[in-house]
């Protein structure tokens, strides 16, 4: 006889809650189309196997689904990573682990950084300078220091705006800025592949909402076309913001 337990009723709740987000995860990025495929050969794999008991062609379906598991690592990689670091990076998660560690100086040194980021955001938004800021929070950011150039200096209103000037040769990439200092410029973003991007958005706009997909960074962009100053966090964007609104953000996030 067939029962029906609360433990039944848990297990399928967390079974739709996993393919729920996954489902998400595929549909922010080009593999959907991959999923479902798999997905599709797996229903085809039971019922050749389970339901007509074809044994050649089943037996030729099971040699392919022992290795599945390692051919859907190597597709679906990147997606795997953004799934593990959203279920790290989950803000329950981050207040359970903020138990075990404290940081009594954060409050004090991220207010002098974030005046002089604002500043020179407003500035620039006002002579449509564009410009991309990241702020390391709590995943390092070395591999992306890696791909511009170190500057290691004082977070400085003046230094930013000179780096993202039209003629500076670092105008193009990335600053990152970790440890209370502008470690480098000139940097390579992940870009996100997502659909939803609105597509008056630029590359800017996509390497912001790619870092802060893969990252828990803050990302501030300034447009070149409209001057319009926006933030990208945890892959979702905060747009048309005003000098007091990104200092509200960033005061917000960082202390």
């Amino acid at each position: 006889m067939f029962e029906f337990s609360i433990k039944d009723a848990i297990d399928i709740f967390c079974v739709a809650l996993m393919l729920y987000y996954i489902h998400r995860i595929m549909k922010e990025s080009r593999s959907m189309n991959v999923f479902i495929g798999v997905l599709v050969f797996i229903v085809m794999w039971l019922i050749v196997s389970q339901v007509l008991e074809m044994r050649l062609l089943g037996s030729i379906m099971d040699k392919m689904i022992s290795v599945g598991v390692i051919a859907i690592i190597i597709l679906f990689q990147d997606d795997i990573r953004r799934f593990f670091y959203q279920l790290g990076a989950h803000r329950k998660v981050n207040i359970f682990m903020r138990l075990f560690s404290s940081d009594n100086k954060k409050g004090e040194v991220d207010k002098s950084m974030i005046m002089p980021v604002v500043m020179a955001c407003m500035n620039m938004s006002k002579g449509k300078v564009g410009a991309l800021i990241v702020i390391e929070r709590e995943t390092s950011l070395k591999d992306i220091v890696d791909t511009g150039d170190v500057i290691d200096a004082n977070i400085n209103q003046r230094l930013i705006e000179n780096i993202f000037f039209k003629n500076s040769p670092l105008h193009d990439g990335a600053m990152v800025i970790s440890n209370h200092r502008i470690r480098a410029a000139g940097c390579i973003l992940p870009v996100s592949h997502s659909v939803d991007i609105p597509k008056d958005l630029g590359l800017r706009h996509r390497a912001a909402l790619g870092m802060s997909q893969d990252s828990d960074a803050i990302c501030v962009i300034v447009s070149e076309e409209t001057g319009r100053i926006s933030v990208a966090i945890r892959g979702q964007f905060r747009l048309r913001l005003s000098a007091e609104q990104l200092e509200s953000i960033l005061t917000t996030e960082l202390l």
